[in-house]
Protein backbone atom coordinates (compact mmCIF):
# COMPACT_ATOMS: atom_id res chain seq x y z
CA UNK A 1 0.00 0.00 0.00
CA UNK A 2 0.97 3.37 -0.55
CA UNK A 3 0.39 7.13 -0.64
CA UNK A 4 -1.22 8.95 -4.12
CA UNK A 5 0.12 12.59 -4.16
CA UNK A 6 -0.43 15.36 -6.45
CA UNK A 7 0.05 15.50 -9.16
CA UNK A 8 -0.71 12.15 -9.69
CA UNK A 9 -3.54 11.76 -7.25
CA UNK A 10 -5.23 14.42 -10.04
CA UNK A 11 -4.68 12.27 -12.66
CA UNK A 12 -6.42 9.50 -10.87
CA UNK A 13 -9.33 11.64 -10.36
CA UNK A 14 -8.96 12.29 -13.81
CA UNK A 15 -9.07 8.77 -15.12
CA UNK A 16 -12.38 8.49 -12.64
CA UNK A 17 -13.93 11.27 -14.23
CA UNK A 18 -13.05 10.52 -18.05
CA UNK A 19 -14.67 6.59 -16.86
CA UNK A 20 -17.66 8.34 -15.47
CA UNK A 21 -18.38 10.46 -18.70
CA UNK A 22 -17.98 7.24 -21.18
CA UNK A 23 -20.71 5.17 -18.84
CA UNK A 24 -22.96 7.74 -17.38
CA UNK A 25 -23.21 8.73 -20.99
CA UNK A 26 -25.16 5.22 -21.46
CA UNK A 27 -27.18 5.56 -18.95
CA UNK A 28 -24.95 3.96 -15.83
CA UNK A 29 -26.10 5.68 -12.67
CA UNK A 30 -22.73 5.37 -9.42
CA UNK A 31 -23.15 3.21 -6.79
CA UNK A 32 -20.99 3.11 -3.57
CA UNK A 33 -20.94 0.03 -1.65
CA UNK A 34 -19.04 -0.82 2.17
CA UNK A 35 -15.40 -1.35 2.26
CA UNK A 36 -16.29 -3.91 4.44
CA UNK A 37 -18.67 -6.70 4.43
CA UNK A 38 -19.82 -10.25 5.72
CA UNK A 39 -16.96 -12.40 4.86
CA UNK A 40 -19.73 -14.35 2.93
CA UNK A 41 -20.55 -12.44 0.65
CA UNK A 42 -17.25 -12.33 -1.01
CA UNK A 43 -17.14 -16.23 -0.26
CA UNK A 44 -19.45 -16.80 -3.12
CA UNK A 45 -16.67 -15.56 -5.53
CA UNK A 46 -15.50 -19.31 -5.41
CA UNK A 47 -13.96 -21.40 -2.06
CA UNK A 48 -11.55 -22.65 -4.49
CA UNK A 49 -10.49 -19.21 -5.62
CA UNK A 50 -6.86 -17.85 -4.39
CA UNK A 51 -9.32 -14.21 -3.32
CA UNK A 52 -10.97 -16.40 -0.70
CA UNK A 53 -8.40 -19.09 0.33
CA UNK A 54 -5.45 -16.82 0.55
CA UNK A 55 -5.76 -13.04 -0.43
CA UNK A 56 -8.59 -11.65 1.74
CA UNK A 57 -8.66 -9.68 4.34
CA UNK A 58 -10.44 -10.94 6.81
CA UNK A 59 -11.01 -10.76 10.89
CA UNK A 60 -13.50 -10.84 13.36
CA UNK A 61 -14.67 -7.14 14.26
CA UNK A 62 -15.72 -6.40 17.80
CA UNK A 63 -18.99 -7.35 17.78
CA UNK A 64 -18.14 -11.28 17.07
CA UNK A 65 -18.70 -10.94 13.12
CA UNK A 66 -16.91 -12.39 10.28
CA UNK A 67 -15.94 -9.94 8.04
CA UNK A 68 -13.76 -9.08 4.82
CA UNK A 69 -12.30 -5.79 3.09
CA UNK A 70 -13.66 -5.92 -0.06
CA UNK A 71 -11.73 -7.72 -2.56
CA UNK A 72 -13.39 -6.88 -5.63
CA UNK A 73 -16.68 -4.83 -6.54
CA UNK A 74 -18.81 -7.27 -8.48
CA UNK A 75 -19.86 -9.74 -5.25
CA UNK A 76 -20.89 -6.34 -3.05
CA UNK A 77 -22.95 -4.98 -6.33
CA UNK A 78 -24.66 -8.09 -6.51
CA UNK A 79 -25.13 -8.23 -2.84
CA UNK A 80 -26.79 -4.31 -2.92
CA UNK A 81 -28.91 -5.96 -6.12
CA UNK A 82 -30.80 -8.60 -3.27
CA UNK A 83 -31.36 -6.15 -0.55
CA UNK A 84 -32.85 -3.18 -2.29
CA UNK A 85 -34.32 -4.77 -5.40
CA UNK A 86 -33.89 -1.68 -7.86
CA UNK A 87 -35.58 -2.54 -11.42
CA UNK A 88 -34.07 -4.30 -14.14
CA UNK A 89 -31.52 -3.95 -16.22
CA UNK A 90 -29.66 -2.41 -13.30
CA UNK A 91 -26.76 -0.16 -15.38
CA UNK A 92 -24.18 0.67 -12.58
CA UNK A 93 -20.59 1.93 -12.28
CA UNK A 94 -18.44 2.29 -9.33
CA UNK A 95 -14.89 3.17 -8.27
CA UNK A 96 -12.57 2.98 -5.30
CA UNK A 97 -10.37 1.10 -3.53
CA UNK A 98 -9.96 -3.54 -3.05
CA UNK A 99 -7.72 -5.00 -0.71
CA UNK A 100 -6.11 -8.40 -1.67
CA UNK A 101 -3.23 -9.54 0.88
CA UNK A 102 -1.14 -10.69 -2.38
CA UNK A 103 2.58 -10.48 -4.07
CA UNK A 104 3.09 -7.15 -4.87
CA UNK A 105 4.22 -6.49 -8.21
CA UNK A 106 4.64 -3.57 -11.14
CA UNK A 107 1.13 -2.61 -11.02
CA UNK A 108 -0.40 -3.86 -8.82
CA UNK A 109 -0.49 -3.51 -4.51
CA UNK A 110 -2.40 -4.75 -1.30
CA UNK A 111 -4.88 -2.01 -2.21
CA UNK A 112 -5.23 -1.31 -5.69
CA UNK A 113 -7.87 0.99 -7.31
CA UNK A 114 -10.43 -0.02 -10.27
CA UNK A 115 -13.17 1.15 -12.07
CA UNK A 116 -16.25 -0.69 -12.74
CA UNK A 117 -19.80 -1.71 -14.31
CA UNK A 118 -22.60 -3.62 -13.92
CA UNK A 119 -25.39 -4.53 -15.87
CA UNK A 120 -27.59 -7.18 -13.41
CA UNK A 121 -31.25 -8.66 -14.96
CA UNK A 122 -30.48 -8.81 -18.89
CA UNK A 123 -29.16 -12.01 -20.56
CA UNK A 124 -29.29 -10.08 -23.69
CA UNK A 125 -25.74 -11.22 -25.79
CA UNK A 126 -25.87 -7.55 -27.11
CA UNK A 127 -25.77 -6.04 -23.48
CA UNK A 128 -22.52 -8.18 -23.73
CA UNK A 129 -21.55 -5.90 -26.56
CA UNK A 130 -22.13 -2.70 -25.18
CA UNK A 131 -20.21 -3.77 -21.58
CA UNK A 132 -17.15 -4.50 -23.83
CA UNK A 133 -17.54 -1.64 -26.33
CA UNK A 134 -17.97 0.88 -23.09
CA UNK A 135 -14.37 -0.26 -21.57
CA UNK A 136 -12.62 -0.40 -25.03
CA UNK A 137 -14.27 3.25 -25.93
CA UNK A 138 -12.72 4.44 -22.54
CA UNK A 139 -9.44 3.23 -23.10
CA UNK A 140 -9.53 5.16 -26.65
CA UNK A 141 -10.28 8.02 -24.95
CA UNK A 142 -7.40 7.39 -22.36
CA UNK A 143 -5.33 7.85 -26.02
CA UNK A 144 -4.71 3.82 -25.39
CA UNK A 145 -3.92 2.32 -28.80
CA UNK A 146 -1.92 -0.91 -27.68
CA UNK A 147 -4.49 -2.56 -26.31
CA UNK A 148 -5.73 -6.21 -27.55
CA UNK A 149 -9.01 -7.51 -26.90
CA UNK A 150 -9.24 -11.22 -25.71
CA UNK A 151 -12.64 -12.93 -25.49
CA UNK A 152 -13.79 -16.23 -24.87
CA UNK A 153 -17.24 -17.94 -23.48
CA UNK A 154 -16.87 -20.73 -21.03
CA UNK A 155 -20.89 -22.03 -21.79
CA UNK A 156 -23.35 -22.26 -19.63
CA UNK A 157 -23.17 -23.61 -16.01
CA UNK A 158 -23.58 -27.45 -16.79
CA UNK A 159 -21.44 -26.87 -20.23
CA UNK A 160 -18.28 -25.20 -18.29
CA UNK A 161 -18.90 -28.02 -15.15
CA UNK A 162 -18.46 -30.71 -18.37
CA UNK A 163 -15.40 -28.93 -19.24
CA UNK A 164 -14.04 -28.82 -16.02
CA UNK A 165 -14.57 -32.33 -15.53
CA UNK A 166 -12.71 -33.18 -18.90
CA UNK A 167 -9.53 -30.85 -18.16
CA UNK A 168 -9.48 -32.54 -14.65
CA UNK A 169 -9.20 -35.96 -16.84
CA UNK A 170 -6.83 -34.24 -19.14
CA UNK A 171 -4.06 -32.58 -16.42
CA UNK A 172 -4.17 -35.63 -14.32
CA UNK A 173 -3.14 -37.95 -17.22
CA UNK A 174 -0.17 -35.54 -17.12
CA UNK A 175 -0.24 -34.88 -13.33
CA UNK A 176 3.89 -35.61 -13.16
CA UNK A 177 5.34 -33.38 -15.75
CA UNK A 178 3.12 -29.98 -14.14
CA UNK A 179 4.96 -27.65 -12.00
CA UNK A 180 4.33 -28.29 -8.50
CA UNK A 181 1.79 -25.05 -8.46
CA UNK A 182 -0.15 -25.95 -11.14
CA UNK A 183 -0.68 -29.82 -9.22
CA UNK A 184 -1.47 -27.63 -6.19
CA UNK A 185 -4.26 -25.47 -8.35
CA UNK A 186 -5.74 -28.60 -10.14
CA UNK A 187 -6.98 -29.68 -6.77
CA UNK A 188 -8.56 -26.64 -6.21
CA UNK A 189 -9.92 -25.47 -9.61
CA UNK A 190 -8.73 -26.77 -12.83
CA UNK A 191 -9.82 -24.44 -15.42
CA UNK A 192 -7.12 -21.87 -13.35
CA UNK A 193 -4.46 -24.33 -14.60
CA UNK A 194 -4.98 -22.71 -17.76
CA UNK A 195 -4.01 -19.27 -16.70
CA UNK A 196 -0.19 -20.97 -15.75
CA UNK A 197 2.20 -18.43 -17.60
CA UNK A 198 4.89 -21.23 -16.39
CA UNK A 199 6.99 -22.70 -19.16
CA UNK A 200 6.75 -25.93 -17.27
CA UNK A 201 3.15 -26.26 -18.04
CA UNK A 202 3.09 -24.32 -21.21
CA UNK A 203 3.17 -27.38 -23.36
CA UNK A 204 0.13 -29.32 -21.71
CA UNK A 205 -1.74 -25.63 -21.72
CA UNK A 206 -1.84 -25.28 -24.76
CA UNK A 207 -2.75 -28.81 -25.53
CA UNK A 208 -6.00 -28.92 -23.83
CA UNK A 209 -9.31 -29.63 -24.33
CA UNK A 210 -11.18 -26.37 -25.35
CA UNK A 211 -14.29 -25.06 -23.75
CA UNK A 212 -16.10 -24.65 -27.53
CA UNK A 213 -16.11 -28.47 -28.14
CA UNK A 214 -18.79 -28.50 -25.38
CA UNK A 215 -21.01 -25.80 -26.49
CA UNK A 216 -24.42 -26.18 -26.69
CA UNK A 217 -26.90 -24.88 -29.00
CA UNK A 218 -27.78 -21.73 -26.72
CA UNK A 219 -24.15 -21.56 -25.74
CA UNK A 220 -22.85 -21.27 -29.45
CA UNK A 221 -25.67 -18.73 -30.55
CA UNK A 222 -25.13 -16.55 -27.59
CA UNK A 223 -21.26 -15.85 -28.21
CA UNK A 224 -21.66 -15.50 -31.94
CA UNK A 225 -23.73 -12.89 -31.43
CA UNK A 226 -21.56 -10.94 -29.30
CA UNK A 227 -18.89 -11.61 -31.78
CA UNK A 228 -21.33 -10.30 -34.38
CA UNK A 229 -21.97 -7.35 -32.67
CA UNK A 230 -18.54 -6.72 -31.95
CA UNK A 231 -17.96 -6.97 -35.91
CA UNK A 232 -20.32 -4.61 -36.34
CA UNK A 233 -19.26 -1.89 -33.96
CA UNK A 234 -16.13 -2.62 -35.33
CA UNK A 235 -14.02 -3.62 -31.94
CA UNK A 236 -10.95 -5.77 -33.30
CA UNK A 237 -10.92 -9.15 -30.84
CA UNK A 238 -8.95 -12.08 -30.43
CA UNK A 239 -10.58 -15.64 -29.66
CA UNK A 240 -8.75 -16.65 -26.47
CA UNK A 241 -9.88 -20.49 -25.52
CA UNK A 242 -7.64 -19.91 -22.60
CA UNK A 243 -8.85 -16.87 -21.40
CA UNK A 244 -10.91 -18.46 -18.16
CA UNK A 245 -10.78 -14.97 -15.86
CA UNK A 246 -10.23 -16.09 -11.88
CA UNK A 247 -13.27 -15.87 -9.88
CA UNK A 248 -16.18 -18.90 -10.10
CA UNK A 249 -19.15 -17.28 -10.80
CA UNK A 250 -18.40 -16.82 -14.57
CA UNK A 251 -20.13 -18.21 -17.89
CA UNK A 252 -20.76 -17.57 -21.07
CA UNK A 253 -19.10 -14.72 -22.14
CA UNK A 254 -15.32 -13.64 -20.49
CA UNK A 255 -13.01 -10.80 -22.17
CA UNK A 256 -9.86 -9.40 -21.19
CA UNK A 257 -8.12 -5.95 -21.98
CA UNK A 258 -4.66 -6.15 -22.53
CA UNK A 259 -1.69 -3.65 -22.48
CA UNK A 260 0.12 -4.40 -25.85
CA UNK A 261 3.52 -2.48 -24.03
CA UNK A 262 3.66 -4.75 -20.96
CA UNK A 263 4.81 -7.77 -19.42
CA UNK A 264 2.99 -10.60 -20.71
CA UNK A 265 2.56 -12.19 -16.91
CA UNK A 266 1.23 -8.83 -16.41
CA UNK A 267 -0.27 -7.32 -18.94
CA UNK A 268 -4.13 -7.52 -17.95
CA UNK A 269 -5.52 -3.91 -17.67
CA UNK A 270 -9.04 -5.38 -16.44
CA UNK A 271 -11.78 -7.62 -17.97
CA UNK A 272 -14.73 -9.45 -16.79
CA UNK A 273 -17.51 -11.33 -18.36
CA UNK A 274 -21.01 -12.94 -17.59
CA UNK A 275 -22.04 -14.24 -14.07
CA UNK A 276 -25.50 -15.32 -14.43
CA UNK A 277 -25.78 -17.37 -10.40
CA UNK A 278 -23.73 -14.99 -8.57
CA UNK A 279 -27.13 -12.85 -7.19
CA UNK A 280 -28.99 -16.27 -6.57
CA UNK A 281 -26.01 -17.27 -4.64
CA UNK A 282 -26.45 -14.84 -2.51
CA UNK A 283 -30.25 -14.98 -1.65
CA UNK A 284 -31.90 -13.25 -4.83
CA UNK A 285 -33.82 -14.69 -7.63
CA UNK A 286 -32.04 -16.61 -10.86
CA UNK A 287 -30.96 -13.16 -12.09
CA UNK A 288 -28.62 -12.72 -15.63
CA UNK A 289 -25.54 -10.66 -14.85
CA UNK A 290 -22.18 -9.25 -16.60
CA UNK A 291 -19.52 -6.66 -16.10
CA UNK A 292 -15.72 -5.57 -15.85
CA UNK A 293 -13.62 -3.86 -13.88
CA UNK A 294 -10.05 -1.75 -14.94
CA UNK A 295 -7.13 -1.53 -12.47
CA UNK A 296 -6.42 2.21 -12.57
CA UNK A 297 -2.25 1.69 -11.64
CA UNK A 298 -2.04 -0.62 -14.39
CA UNK A 299 -3.66 1.13 -16.76
CA UNK A 300 -2.21 4.40 -15.85
CA UNK A 301 1.41 2.25 -16.48
CA UNK A 302 0.23 1.66 -19.98
CA UNK A 303 -0.60 5.20 -20.63
CA UNK A 304 3.05 6.27 -19.48
CA UNK A 305 4.30 3.89 -21.82
CA UNK A 306 2.13 4.88 -24.75
CA UNK A 307 2.73 8.88 -23.52
CA UNK A 308 -0.51 9.60 -23.49
CA UNK A 309 -2.76 10.78 -20.48
CA UNK A 310 -0.65 12.57 -18.80
CA UNK A 311 -1.37 13.97 -15.13
CA UNK A 312 -4.08 17.67 -15.67
CA UNK A 313 -2.43 20.67 -15.50
CA UNK A 314 -2.78 21.75 -11.55
CA UNK A 315 -1.05 25.27 -12.23
CA UNK A 316 -3.44 27.55 -10.31
CA UNK A 317 -4.34 30.93 -12.76
CA UNK A 318 -2.99 33.61 -10.54
CA UNK A 319 -0.91 33.97 -7.24
CA UNK A 320 -1.39 36.90 -5.48
CA UNK A 321 1.33 38.86 -3.67
CA UNK A 322 0.45 41.16 -0.27
CA UNK A 323 3.43 42.71 1.11
CA UNK A 324 1.27 44.87 3.39
CA UNK A 325 0.58 42.22 5.81
CA UNK A 326 -1.79 39.82 3.78
CA UNK A 327 -5.06 40.99 4.39
CA UNK A 328 -5.45 42.37 0.70
CA UNK A 329 -4.56 38.78 -0.78
CA UNK A 330 -6.60 37.59 1.38
CA UNK A 331 -9.80 39.42 0.16
CA UNK A 332 -8.57 39.58 -3.51
CA UNK A 333 -7.82 35.80 -3.48
CA UNK A 334 -11.09 34.97 -2.36
CA UNK A 335 -12.78 38.11 -5.26
CA UNK A 336 -10.82 35.81 -7.69
CA UNK A 337 -11.65 32.39 -6.73
CA UNK A 338 -15.61 33.57 -6.36
CA UNK A 339 -15.31 34.42 -10.23
CA UNK A 340 -14.01 30.90 -11.33
CA UNK A 341 -10.61 31.15 -11.26
CA UNK A 342 -7.75 29.28 -9.65
CA UNK A 343 -6.01 31.19 -7.53
CA UNK A 344 -3.35 30.93 -4.91
CA UNK A 345 -1.34 33.10 -2.62
CA UNK A 346 1.27 33.32 -0.10
CA UNK A 347 1.51 33.20 4.03
CA UNK A 348 3.52 34.14 6.85
CA UNK A 349 4.28 37.83 5.60
CA UNK A 350 7.25 36.78 3.77
CA UNK A 351 9.21 39.41 1.57
CA UNK A 352 8.72 40.01 -2.40
CA UNK A 353 11.50 38.18 -3.46
CA UNK A 354 10.35 35.03 -1.45
CA UNK A 355 6.60 35.63 -2.53
CA UNK A 356 7.40 36.08 -6.13
CA UNK A 357 9.20 32.64 -6.50
CA UNK A 358 6.82 31.16 -5.00
CA UNK A 359 4.49 32.65 -7.58
CA UNK A 360 6.58 31.20 -9.95
CA UNK A 361 6.25 28.04 -8.53
CA UNK A 362 2.45 28.03 -8.80
CA UNK A 363 2.79 27.82 -12.54
CA UNK A 364 0.28 30.48 -12.64
CA UNK A 365 0.30 32.74 -15.76
CA UNK A 366 -0.57 36.03 -13.55
CA UNK A 367 0.66 37.53 -10.37
CA UNK A 368 -1.45 40.02 -8.56
CA UNK A 369 0.42 42.49 -6.86
CA UNK A 370 -0.50 44.44 -3.55
CA UNK A 371 2.53 46.89 -1.94
CA UNK A 372 2.28 49.51 0.24
CA UNK A 373 2.17 52.25 -2.82
CA UNK A 374 -0.97 50.03 -4.83
CA UNK A 375 -2.74 49.92 -1.22
CA UNK A 376 -2.46 53.51 -0.52
CA UNK A 377 -3.28 54.18 -4.32
CA UNK A 378 -6.32 51.72 -4.45
CA UNK A 379 -4.20 49.92 -7.55
CA UNK A 380 -3.32 46.55 -8.45
CA UNK A 381 -0.39 45.53 -10.34
CA UNK A 382 -0.95 42.65 -13.00
CA UNK A 383 2.62 41.10 -13.91
CA UNK A 384 2.71 38.38 -16.51
CA UNK A 385 4.79 35.52 -15.49
CA UNK A 386 5.07 33.48 -18.85
CA UNK A 387 5.60 34.68 -22.04
CA UNK A 388 5.03 37.83 -23.29
CA UNK A 389 2.99 40.71 -22.31
CA UNK A 390 3.31 44.18 -20.35
CA UNK A 391 3.26 44.56 -16.29
CA UNK A 392 -0.29 46.96 -15.92
CA UNK A 393 -1.18 48.96 -13.21
CA UNK A 394 -5.18 48.91 -12.63
CA UNK A 395 -7.53 50.45 -10.02
CA UNK A 396 -8.16 47.90 -7.06
CA UNK A 397 -12.20 47.58 -8.09
CA UNK A 398 -10.90 46.24 -11.65
CA UNK A 399 -8.69 43.31 -10.44
CA UNK A 400 -11.07 40.37 -10.84
CA UNK A 401 -12.76 41.98 -14.30
CA UNK A 402 -9.13 42.17 -15.95
CA UNK A 403 -7.57 38.97 -14.50
CA UNK A 404 -10.60 37.07 -16.29
CA UNK A 405 -9.91 38.97 -19.62
CA UNK A 406 -6.39 38.49 -19.43
CA UNK A 407 -6.45 34.36 -18.30
CA UNK A 408 -9.78 34.03 -20.92
CA UNK A 409 -11.18 32.57 -17.85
Amino acid sequence: MRDILPPESDRWRAFVSVFAETVEAAGYGNLATPLMEDAGVFSRVGEATDIVQKEMYRFTDNGGRDVALRPEFTASICRAFVEHRPSTPWKVWTSGSNFRYERPQRGRYRQFDQVDIEVVGSDDPLVDVEVIALGWRFLERLGLRQVTLLLNSLGDTAERATYVDALRTYFEANLDALSAQSRETLARNPLRVLDSKREQDAPFTAAAPTIAEFYGADSGAHFETVRAGLDRLGIPYTIAPGLVRGLDYYVRTTFEFAGGTLDSAQNALGGGGRYDGLVEALGGPPTAAIGFALGVDRTLIACDDESVFAAPDSAVDVFVVDTTGGLEALVITEELRRAGLRADRAFDNRSMKSQMKAADRSGALYAVIIGETERDAGTATLRPLRGEGEQVVVPRAEVVATVTAATGG
